[in-house]
């Protein structure tokens, strides 16, 4: 058995999110399966990096499968891009070693999240980015940016409830930049908790706008209150960028 890497771009809009659904055929790996499966003729199914919620977005999500099909990675790839919907591409098709696992053997991920700040709104980013109309203190914000780096437990920036695993992460990089109206933050760590990301990001934001005082940060990493930190900005706004692998 072959065991093919895809890498995978789509626009989560019309989507339930990743992770195949029993009683729905709205998510991305349903669609992806359901073409590898016509392409093969055997029954397909894709391991995922991770999952993505409904709405989220990814320019480079990783998955993984198994098949006997003689088929080159460049026919695969015409095949998954003709039939396919318009909002999902493979970039990428390759063969990979026996062993790998598109989720076990990550060991760090990218995502971006964009937020349009100004008084109007936008037509054309509206479902690529949360809309936040007030005015925001940057130097704040790039502050609160700091205080994320490196190890700590963030299961209080998270929607986990509590659990055995560790909710120890390490982010190495959580930036923020500004184009026009458009906020993108930058984050890059060796794995992110569930909501995560647009909880981080709602508290900053919090920041920002003045309803929250920038020592929040640090009595939430001790207290691990997930009340106590800003709201979960909505999954529009939130891109995988890449899933690294040694």
């Amino acid at each position: 058995m072959r065991n093919i890497k895809l890498t995978i771009e789509y626009d989560g809009k019309r989507y339930l999110g990743w992770q195949r659904l029993g009683d729905s055929d709205r998510t991305i790996q349903e669609k992806i399966e359901s073409i590898l499966t016509q392409m093969t003729n055997e029954k397909i199914e894709i391991i995922g990096s991770g999952r993505t919620d409904a709405g989220t977005h990814a320019r480079g999500q990783v998955a993984n499968f198994k098949t006997a099909s003689d088929l080159s990675p460049e026919k695969m790839l015409q095949f998954l891009n003709r039939y396919l919907p318009q909002d999902i591409v493979i970039k990428e098709v390759a063969e990979a070693s026996e062993r790998f696992h598109a989720r076990y053997n990550a060991t760090g991920k990218q995502y971006s999240y964009y937020v349009w700040n100004s008084p109007i709104p936008t037509v054309f980013e509206r479902h690529r980015s949360f809309h936040c109309p007030q005015e925001l203190d940057w130097d704040k914000m790039q502050a609160a940016c700091e205080k994320f780096l490196g190890t700590h437990d963030f299961i209080g920036f998270s929607a986990l409830k509590k659990t055995k695993k560790s909710t120890t992460r390490t982010i190495e990089e959580l930036s923020l930049t500004r184009e026009g109206d458009m906020l993108r933050f930058r984050f890059k760590g060796d794995g992110f908790l569930y909501k995560m990301v647009r909880i981080i990001t709602g508290t900053i934001l919090e920041i920002g706008a003045g309803t929250m005082d920038i020592s929040a940060i640090d009595e939430i990493f001790t207290n691990q209150v997930r009340k106590a930190a800003g709201e979960t900005v909505p999954s529009q706004g939130l891109f995988l960028d890449a899933v690294y692998y040694h």
